[in-house]
């Protein structure tokens, strides 16, 4: 049985160590149109850092969520451009920077249900991480770093496009 990673509490009051965990493949995968192939590459881009810090060893999301957030703000970019072609630059940059932003990509997260997939460490989770703004940014950009490294930059648009309200 695997472990899920949701501290102390696991799911209904079950001990974390005794609950199975979904499979976040089989779930998140149909929702971002991708077919996620390397589970331990999924893995870790849901590993927020305060997991790693109590399970040394276990690789954390940042670096996955530093590549995410390069696709993300190149996705969105190429999308505004093609949409307003003629429209100044400085008109745009707010734009892209809204729909980048850590509260859009948590909005983004929270319609998939990326928090109930995320591994935390026993203290984000009492503090409610699977819900904070930040954590949830972070684990989509990872994803979406995911996504680019297993299947390029057109899976990346895709993923974006069925979570995007353009």
């Amino acid at each position: 049985m695997e472990l899920d990673g949701r501290g102390p509490s696991g799911v209904n009051g079950t001990p974390a160590a005794l609950t199975a965990a979904p499979d976040p493949a089989g779930v998140l995968g149909p929702r971002l149109g991708h077919t996620f192939r390397d589970p331990a590459l999924l893995q870790e881009a849901l590993t927020h850092r305060s997991f790693t810090n109590e399970n040394p060893g276990a690789p954390d999301n940042e670096r996955l969520a530093l590549l995410g957030d390069a696709v993300l703000a190149l996705v969105v970019a190429e999308r505004l451009l093609a949409a307003a072609p003629e429209e100044p630059v400085g008109m745009l940059t707010p734009r892209r920077a809204a729909l980048v932003s850590g509260e859009n990509l948590a909005r983004w997260a929270g319609s998939l249900e990326l928090g109930a997939h995320l591994r935390l460490g026993r203290g984000e989770e009492q503090m409610g991480g699977r819900a904070k703004e930040s954590v949830l940014a972070t684990a989509l950009e990872a994803v979406v770093g995911v996504i680019y490294l297993e299947a390029g930059l057109a899976a990346a648009r895709g993923a974006v496009a069925l979570l995007a309200v353009w």
